[in-house]
């Protein structure tokens, strides 16, 4: 079993930058790729970035040269670097593990952006 541990979220003014965090702690698999998603009220939960074990990475183009993707294997961890934030950036904010089949999300933090 797999658990994904995310903090890191918060207000900030637009401009401003977050950095969250995602552990994951259980049985996992050493090839997997590791992810933030998002969801706004009304709106279908959307990709922001993600990062392959091997450190390939997928970025939205609305929040490319704005956000970075990173991860520390050894620890199982996500970081998401996010400067330059905008009031559109505001969304739910959820951690996801893929390996093979498997598919685990986080409980989600939420980062609002005011303007």
């Amino acid at each position: 079993q797999v658990q994904l541990v995310e903090s890191g979220g918060g207000l900030v003014q637009a401009g401003g930058s977050l950095r969250l965090s995602c552990a994951a702690s259980g049985s996992i698999r050493s090839i997997n790729t590791m992810g933030w998603y998002r969801q706004a009220p009304g709106i279908q939960r959307e990709l922001v970035a993600s990062i392959t074990s091997g450190g390939s990475t997928n970025y939205a183009d609305s929040v490319k040269g704005r956000f970075t993707i990173s991860r520390d294997n050894a620890e199982n961890t996500v970081y998401l670097q996010m400067n330059s934030l905008k009031p559109e950036d505001t969304a739910v904010y959820y951690c996801n593990l893929v390996s093979g089949f498997y598919r685990k999300w986080g409980q989600g933090t939420q980062v609002t952006v005011s303007s």
